[in-house]
């Protein structure tokens, strides 16, 4: 009874309880062992080193930059006693790696290589070429040779093959930079939002460097062979500039004071220069368009001053002391009438020309360049669209021909009419004919038939500029029967 009533309530807590702890157990060393074996022996291999340089067990096996196993053990060479020489003289190292089965195979040619994972020292791993296919595969416990071993350089070992006196002075170096680093550390950080503008024109001079010309890069580079060829050919002048400037740096730092507080001011004097840069840099592209006008009338200064050297020639005549006698009474009945002429002129330019001229710039020049779009007639059917100016003239082929027959009584003008057999009333009491029925009429006709209001008192100039031609389709004219 009592054994049927322990397989009615199951399993006790404590045993769930153990069950589970073992699974959590199994299921976070399967997660972290990537599933494992964890009766299976690794494959191991060994590879000896010259020097361990620091390398521990656990430190990471890389193949091209993929961890495939890690550094099982160190151990001295063959010929090493455990502890090494009392001298140190026997670095040689015996290191087991423990390569997992996507570092595999590895070949009798492989490589190994003890190489640091930073800039500075300490950290290392072992970077293993696997060798060619075509050697055989290295078993496990397979021991390569020293020679496929290859340890890394040290810091040390390049600073001992250096002079004393060398030593000393990359100690200057580095203990001056590092003082530099700290006083400049702030200021290089307020450069940083300037960097932007400072690598946009920079790569803007770059680019204009190409040239806009085929061959002036050739031919700069071919100017600058010139320069350093006269550098070259004078090597004393050149070894007292660099003598010059040695002195040029030696007065510098005499004053440096006098140049700290000349750096100093250099912020002040760039925030007033930044205003005057862009206000700069905004009138360059009228300058610019300024000049490309002005191009033209360089070019064509030349010719100019040269045709008006004889006119100068004889004006010169024309004044010296020998004519002036003669000149002046023939000058005094002119200047009077001149004088009235140019005081008549000035108010014909400023009230008629200038209008005139502005009218025919501002309004009549641009509507002579617009082109009629008309879809009724177009290139289909023999009426190309084309400009106003040349529509404007068209009819005048036809009013020079119209008068050139004659007879005794003189030229006469024959006229055709061709009547069709459809009847459009145009205006009141005025009607027309037509051979085929009209479609529609274009452009309709202003409200109540009436003209635009002509206003012969506003001046041309200010009026709007026409723009388009295009005009509203109207209904067909009314036929009569």
């Amino acid at each position: 009874m009592s054994r049927l009533r322990r397989r009615r309530g199951g399993m006790s807590t404590l045993t769930a309880g153990v069950i589970g702890i073992v699974a959590l157990v199994l299921i976070t060393y399967l997660v972290f062992t990537k599933f494992a074996n964890p009766f299976a022996s690794p494959f191991t291999v060994h590879a000896t080193f010259s020097n361990a340089n620091g390398l521990r067990p656990g430190s990471l096996v890389r193949i091209a930059g993929v961890n495939v196993g890690k550094v099982d053990s160190v151990s001295p060479g063959a010929g090493c006693p455990a502890g090494g020489t009392p001298e140190g003289r026997c670095a040689a190292a015996n290191v087991a790696l423990e390569i997992d089965n996507q570092g595999l195979p590895l070949h009798k040619d492989a490589t190994f290589r003890i190489r640091p994972r930073t800039f500075l020292e300490g950290n290392f791993f072992v970077d293993v070429s696997p060798g060619t296919p075509s050697a055989p595969a290295a078993p496990d416990g397979y021991t390569f040779s020293p020679r496929q071993g290859v340890e890394p350089v040290q810091l040390d070992q390049v600073l001992t093959s250096l002079q004393a006196d060398t030593r000393r002075n990359l100690q200057i170096l580095l203990d001056q930079y590092g003082t530099a680093v700290k006083q400049g550390g702030p200021g290089y950080n307020a450069s940083i939002p300037f960097w932007l503008p400072a690598y946009k024109y920079s790569s803007i001079v770059a680019h204009s460097a190409l040239g806009i010309q085929p061959r002036d890069v050739s031919n700069w580079i071919a100017a600058q062979g010139m320069v350093a060829g006269a550098l070259t050919a004078n090597p004393a002048n050149l070894q007292s500039l660099i003598t010059d400037f040695n002195t040029t740096a030696a007065a510098f730092a005499r004053q440096n004071i006098a140049l700290e507080n000349a750096v100093a001011e250099l912020p002040q004097t760039l925030a007033a220069a930044t205003p005057a840069f862009n206000s700069l840099n905004a009138a360059f592209p009228p300058l610019e368009a300024l000049a490309s006008a002005l191009i033209p009338g360089v070019k064509s200064s030349g010719p100019a001053i040269d045709a008006s050297l004889p006119l100068i020639g004889q004006l010169r005549l024309l004044v010296a002391p020998s004519e002036l006698g003669g000149l002046a009474p023939d000058l005094a009945a002119t200047v009077p009438p001149l004088a009235r002429l140019t005081a008549g002129t000035i108010p014909l330019m400023r009230d008629g020309v200038r209008p005139a001229s502005s009218c025919l710039a501002t309004v009549v020049y641009p509507w002579s360049q617009l082109t009629l779009n008309d879809p009724h007639f177009n290139a289909s059917n023999g009426f190309p669209p084309r400009k106003v100016f040349v529509e404007a003239v068209d009819y005048l082929p036809g009013l020079a021909g119209e008068s050139r027959n004659f007879d005794a009584n003189g030229p006469y003008i024959r006229v055709l009419f061709t009547a069709g057999g459809l009847t459009y009333s145009l205006s009141p009491g005025a009607f027309g004919q037509a051979v085929a029925p009209l479609i529609a009429s274009q452009p309709t006709l202003p409200p109540g038939g009436r003209r635009p209001p002509l206003e012969p008192g506003v001046p041309c100039e200010t009026q709007p500029p026409i723009t388009n031609l295009s005009a509203a389709t109207g209904p067909t004219l009314t036929q009569v029967k």
